[in-house]
């Protein structure tokens, strides 16, 4: 059974243990990056059809860094609000250097 997290601050420290190999977190970065240009380019050109790609790109780059590189189940599956809010807020560490890059 999995531990059940009263607040993001309590589920972020494990997210990070999550995301120790850098080449994982490198991959979560690129594919965070990626969705925002995307989403910026879907906004101004009116190409809405595009917009299935954002979860593609998002998931895609994560489970690669983590089936290849981390070798553990992305926290996605356990814990998906958490954890899409701990994408957002790693990048968020690694653009302002509080994490390793």
């Amino acid at each position: 059974m999995s531990k059940q997290y009263k607040s993001f601050a309590e589920f972020y420290p494990f997210y990070l243990s999550q995301h120790a190999n850098l080449v994982c977190r490198r991959l979560h970065f690129l594919g965070s990056l990626l969705i925002l240009l995307l989403l910026t380019y879907i906004v101004f050109s009116g190409s809405w059809l595009l917009l299935w790609l954002l979860p593609v790109i998002g998931y895609g780059f994560a489970w690669i860094g983590h089936f290849f590189f981390e070798k553990n189940k992305p926290a996605t599956f356990t814990y998906p609000f958490y954890s899409l809010l701990g994408d957002w807020v790693m990048f968020k560490d690694i653009l302002l250097r509080k994490l390793p890059f």
